[in-house]
């Protein structure tokens, strides 16, 4: 693969994972969405699509890492450090494509939620408890944040979600002793995001993913979004630091007990 090819192919594929997931959230979180309250079932299950899509698109350029922690496990695993910079760069700038068009497909959804001041329930509640730490009431579509806030866990917990997708996605063609699992391998990422999500996105929303959350979180502070609130800087090291430091658990773990 060139450095154009996998450039390319990681700003695409991030773009349509972030524009599928987010899109996802911000459905299921604005008002006048025909989505809105669908759930957290909802939200995984997306997201999981989202990878499956991305990857299959992504694939045949850049071989989808569409994930920091995936490039950096690989790199570690393989020795292949020369285009990490590539993977990288390719990867914030679809994530920050990706959700800058979140916001244009759902602009008026945006307008109509950040303008009323008569939404009720339990999301205004949670908007106006995110708001005083330092989160916007739709940083939620954008980014992740936690439900406790707790450094050591909610690190925890991202390093933990992590390593479950690296060792999935390392040992996937271990199953087939052939050539891997070749088209399926996108199919079976899918819904290891979905069990992430499911089983352990309850505590931080599961970035598992540092452009998937460092990217957005750079668009919801540039976008003029009409009470936004901030954009929580304090905790946005968490989404970063937790999955590189998982990629590099996994990719040891699988080098210890399946090399």
């Amino acid at each position: 693969m060139s450095s154009s090819d996998i450039f390319i192919g990681e700003t695409i594929g991030t773009a349509v994972l972030i524009l599928l997931g987010g899109g996802v959230c911000a459905a299921v979180t604005l008002k006048a969405s025909k989505a809105r309250a669908a759930g957290w079932l909802a939200i995984a299950f997306g997201w999981g699509f989202a990878v499956m899509t991305a990857v299959y698109i992504s694939g045949p350029l850049s071989g989808a890492h569409l994930n920091p922690a995936v490039t950096l496990a690989l790199a570690i695993e393989n020795g292949g450090w020369k285009n990490v910079p590539i993977y990288w760069a390719g990867q914030l700038l679809g994530a920050m494509i990706g959700a800058t068009l979140v916001w244009v497909a759902y602009y008026g959804q945006f307008q109509a939620h950040l303008t009323d001041k008569e939404i009720v329930g339990e999301p205004v509640t949670k908007a106006v408890e995110a708001e005083e730490k330092g989160a916007g009431p739709v940083l939620g579509i954008f980014s992740t944040g936690p439900e406790i806030r707790n450094v050591w866990q909610n690190l925890a917990t991202e390093i933990i979600g992590t390593v479950v997708l690296l060792l999935a996605v390392l040992t996937e063609g271990l199953n087939d002793k052939g050539n891997g699992l070749g088209v399926l391998g996108g199919l079976i990422t899918a819904f290891v995001v979905v069990a992430i999500g499911l089983s352990l996105g309850g505590p931080t929303g599961y970035a598992i993913n540092p452009a998937r959350d460092l990217g957005p979180r750079i668009v919801h502070a540039l976008l003029p979004l009409p009470n936004k609130g901030g954009s929580d800087w304090s905790y946005a090291w968490i989404p970063v630091v937790g999955p590189l430091i998982g990629g590099a658990i996994a990719a040891g773990l699988y080098h210890v007990a399946f090399a």
